[in-house]
């Protein structure tokens, strides 16, 4: 299972901060840096909030050996035909090496603040399958491409130059949703990107994703199995007091966060391993500590080289 880092871009983000963050992930062996996009957080205070595509233009020409990729763009204030377009380029400034996460937008607070429809629930995941829709068409057919939706029209587009990866970057799609996301993910995506979930949780819906993809005709091995969850790391038993603050150790571990002192973390994240996580992006909410960012890196990312 590799390993990668997962930071929350509304949570802080400010470009010495990401560019300190980016030499890290590539230093210390990390498999990916990828990143939220939001405006700001759910609830007051905000704070400083690093613009998604400007972020991950710079990582593009900054970095040599890290995938990267928004977790997730939406569809919601991003329209699907800029994302494709800023998408290839940069995949093409990159090497190859961006993962094009794509999700149908959840924060109610951010769209009310800046004026976005966020729509009902199930009008935001048609609104979704048809943004998927005008990405994958505009990526990967080699001629015009047109559609006719509800939320897009296009008549005849078609982006040039054509994205040196054939296709275009792989499409994520983020979530842990059976009745909404997985489908999309079995007919639409290349990699399916689990949200907080157990071990248990996540070898349920992996099991349920391979029987939709039977549906559709695809195989299992077409879509890459890979999990976001949070990390909160622990140098030794002293320091995990203190950052647990009264909190149930077990009780976190049931909803999925990874939280402990070196051997605790290495033995949650080989359970992750055996469910089939074949990339497990660990949320890091403390942008400034990367000391113990270094020692996990130390300690623990040998178990899984």
């Amino acid at each position: 299972m590799e390993l990668a880092l997962m930071i929350e871009g509304q949570n802080g983000l400010t470009w010495p901060r990401w560019q300190r963050l980016a030499e890290a992930a590539e230093d210390l062996g990390f498999a990916g840096l990828y990143r939220s996009d939001h405006f700001t957080n759910g609830s007051p205070p905000d704070l400083d909030s690093l613009e998604l595509w400007a972020s991950l233009t710079w990582l593009a020409g900054s970095t040599r050996r890290i995938e990267f990729g928004p977790l997730v763009t939406p569809v919601s204030f991003r329209h699907p035909v800029h994302t494709a377009r800023i998408a290839r380029d940069v995949d093409d400034l990159s090497g190859g090496r961006l993962r094009l996460g794509v999700g149908a937008g959840w924060q109610e607070r951010e769209h009310a603040l800046f004026g976005f429809d966020l729509l009902t629930v199930e009008e935001r995941f048609a609104r979704l399958q048809e943004g998927l829709e005008v990405i994958t068409g505009l990526l990967r057919s080699e001629g015009p491409f047109s559609f006719q939706g509800r939320y897009y029209r296009l008549d005849g587009a078609q982006l040039l130059p054509r994205p040196s990866r054939p296709g275009g970057p792989p499409i994520v799609i983020g979530g842990s949703g059976r009745r909404l996301t997985l489908p999309l993910a079995a007919r639409y995506a290349d990699e399916w990107n689990a949200v907080l979930i157990p071990p248990d949780r996540f070898r349920e819906l992996n099991a349920h994703l391979d029987e939709l993809l039977a549906r559709e005709g695809r195989r299992p091995a077409a879509v890459r199995r890979t999990l976001m969850n949070n990390l909160t790391y622990a140098r030794d038993d002293a320091e995990l007091r203190r950052l647990l603050k009264g909190r149930d150790l077990e009780r976190l571990w049931q909803r999925g966060v990874i939280f402990g002192t070196p051997n605790q973390v290495a033995d949650r994240l080989a359970e992750y391993a055996e469910a089939g996580v074949q990339r497990i992006m660990l949320q890091w909410l403390e942008l400034d500590d990367l000391d113990r960012l270094e020692d996990f890196a130390r300690r623990v990312m040998p178990e899984f080289a």
